[in-house]
């Protein structure tokens, strides 16, 4: 696959606040990327970045082998061919469905024009919707005119703040898979930020979890998930806790949950270590035969599950994910046993 988006060791300040610090990443043809962080990581500074709507003051952007930015070149928004689709939108209220994906393309004429509404708008689902005003748009279908609008276009990159953070929870999930979809039919090499775990691992290829202005890795959400490259990813992507664990003779991993098997991982440090691994909730398995008791400290109803925050006797404390016809009350001692399968070490859980 070729690279459409290179991007290699970015700053950028607001003043004396260095918001973007040596970000380096890389997109490839039709791939689909998203920049994962809390509020205040710098993600949006990124798109920005990007966009040409700020200067970096080191480091270079390239897109389609092109050099957009370094500290001393910064190309215009309007030259670089990259659409972008804000948090809100920024239709314009006055122009119909057809109009607002109209703006974009006045270098046209007029039967090219036309047919490329017509065609973006059918991709976006929206080919009914011609004549309406945004007002009388659902939230879902002011996203996909947003879409259509910069999709018209046909940027060599698509980019997008947030998305989806208008909706509600439900509509959310089903356009950020049709977006996907949307996407991969039409080709289009696209970045996205969103604070969304859930957003990110149904529409992104790849993902790269920010701190502090800083990726702390780009990768898969399967990688992102079972092989974090540091505690902070392992602690920030889905749901666990850390327990201290030792290795000795290079062939159990021992816990306060019990010994655990190496098969699937290798002591940092040789056959001797003392550390912490990572457990995920469904890594604990409810048996009331175990003999493992943990005492239950809260739970959270899921529907078909019930979240157990659960007390070791070492003092630590662990998650399980149990079917909610499993119910047990606050200080109730129940057993459980490990069934870890993917065994993932760290010497120690600070941010790296």
């Amino acid at each position: 696959m070729n690279s459409i988006l290179n991007i290699q060791h970015i700053e950028m300040s607001y003043g004396a606040q260095l918001v973007i610090d040596d970000l380096s990443l890389n997109l490839e043809e039709g791939q689909i990327g998203c920049l994962l962080g809390e509020s205040g990581c710098g993600k949006t500074s990124v798109l920005r970045t990007i966009a040409g709507f700020e200067k970096i003051t080191a480091g270079e952007i390239w897109l389609g082998g092109q050099l957009l930015s370094d500290k001393n070149i910064c190309t215009s928004p309007a030259r670089r061919k990259i659409g972008m689709v804000f948090q809100d939108y920024a239709l314009f209220p006055h122009l119909s469905v057809y109009d607002n994906v109209a703006f974009g393309l006045m270098e046209l004429t007029a039967a090219p024009k036309q047919q490329r509404i017509h065609e973006t708008l059918d991709m976006v689902g929206l080919s009914k919707e011609t004549d309406k005003y945004p007002h009388e748009l659902s939230g879902g279908q002011q996203q996909r005119v947003a879409l259509a609008r910069a999709l018209a276009m046909r940027p060599r990159l698509l980019l997008m703040d947030e998305p989806f953070s208008n909706l509600d929870v439900t509509l959310r999930e089903k356009l950020s898979t049709e977006v996907r979809s949307i996407l991969k039919e039409c080709r289009t090499s696209a970045l996205f930020v969103t604070h969304n775990q859930l957003e990110a691992f149904a529409l992104a290829d790849v993902v790269g979890v920010m701190l502090n202005g800083k990726i702390m890795q780009w990768d898969s959400s399967y990688n992102l998930y079972h092989k974090p490259a540091s505690s902070f990813v392992a602690n920030f992507i889905g749901e666990g806790r850390f327990l201290q664990a030792s290795i000795k003779n290079g062939c159990k991993v021992h816990t306060a949950l019990g010994c655990l098997s190496c098969e699937y991982s290798q002591a940092p440090n040789g056959n001797e270590f003392m550390g912490k691994v990572l457990i995920r909730p469904e890594d604990v398995i409810h048996d009331d035969n175990s003999q493992v008791k943990a005492r239950v400290m809260r739970h959270s109803f899921r529907g078909p599950n019930i979240m157990y925050e659960l007390l070791l006797t070492s003092g630590e404390t662990v998650q399980a994910l149990v079917p909610s016809y499993c119910e047990h009350e606050v200080g109730e001692s129940i057993g459980i046993r490990s069934d870890v399968r993917h065994i993932v070490l760290f010497a120690d859980t600070t941010q790296q």
